[in-house]
C-alpha cells in the first residue's frame, strides 16, 4: 500500500520549503489535506509530483510550488472569505479551508464539482461553499471576498472577477504570455486592481479567460 503519508511530508520538504514559503498556515495545511484524494483515481499515484497534474480537458491541477508559493504571496488569515476559481477536484480549496474562515469555490465541470463536494466530505472540511457555473464570472452572491485565486492560467482576468473583491483585497492569478507565465498579485484600492510580478510559474489558460480581440463576437 502505497505510504501517501510520508509522500506528503517529502512534498513540503522538497517542493515548498525550498521555494522560501515557510509561514506555518500552509505548512501545516499542505502537511493535513491528503493530495491524493483530490485527483482523479487512475492519478493517485501521480497526486505528489512536482509538475501540474492534468485532470482533464484544459484543466489542471497546479503543482504544489506554485499554490504554496501563490498562498503565501496573499497571505490569508483566519477571519477572511477567498473566492477560489477552478478548484477543480477540491484540493486548491481544502488547503485554503485550512487558512481562511471560508472558501467559495467555483467550478463548471459538474462531475469535477461532485467529485470536489465528496473530497471535501470525506476530509471533514465544512467551511467550504462548491458554487456550479462559470468560471469567469466567480460567485458575486456570495462576496465580496478578501482574496481571489484563479486554478489555472489566464490572459485577462475578467472585470466582472475582480468587483467581486472587497477594497484592500488581493488576487493572485497565473498570467500566460504564449507558454510562459508569471504569477502576478493583485492588490484593489479604490476600486482598482494594480498586479505586482511575484514569480514565474504556467499552467493552461482557462475558457473564458482569453485575451479578446477587438474584433471577435
Amino acid at each position: 500500500m502505497t505510504d501517501f503519508a510520508s509522500r506528503r511530508t517529502v512534498m513540503v520538504d522538497t517542493q515548498v520549503r525550498p521555494s522560501d514559503v515557510t509561514k506555518y498556515p500552509i505548512i501545516e495545511a499542505m502537511l493535513s489535506v491528503p493530495r491524493e484524494d483530490f485527483v482523479p483515481t487512475a492519478k493517485r499515484e501521480a497526486a505528489y509530483m512536482g509538475e501540474n497534474l492534468p485532470l482533464g480537458g484544459a484543466r489542471v491541477l497546479l503543482e504544489p510550488r506554485t499554490l504554496a508559493k501563490m498562498l503565501d504571496a496573499v497571505d490569508i488569515s483566519n477571519d477572511e472569505l477567498v473566492l477560489d476559481v477552478g478548484c477543480g477536484f477540491g484540493y486548491s480549496s481544502a488547503v485554503i479551508a485550512h487558512m481562511a474562515e471560508a472558501v467559495v469555490c467555483v467550478e463548471d465541470d459538474e462531475s469535477m464539482a461532485g467529485e470536489a463536494q465528496d473530497a471535501l466530505s470525506g476530509a471533514g472540511i465544512d467551511n467550504v461553499i462548491i458554487h456550479r457555473g462559470p468560471l469567469n464570472e466567480g460567485a458575486p452572491q456570495h462576496g465580496p471576498y478578501d482574496v481571489l485565486m484563479i486554478q489555472g492560467g489566464v490572459a485577462q482576468v475578467p472585470d466582472a472577477l475582480l468587483a467581486q473583491l472587497k477594497d484592500g483585497g488581493r488576487a493572485a492569478c497565473i498570467f500566460m504570455e504564449g507558454a510562459l507565465g508569471e504569477v502576478r498579485i493583485g492588490y484593489k484600492m479604490d476600486g482598482k486592481v494594480t498586479w505586482r510580478m511575484a514569480f514565474n510559474a504556467g499552467a493552461p489558460v482557462l475558457a473564458g479567460f482569453e485575451k479578446h480581440g477587438a474584433f471577435q463576437l
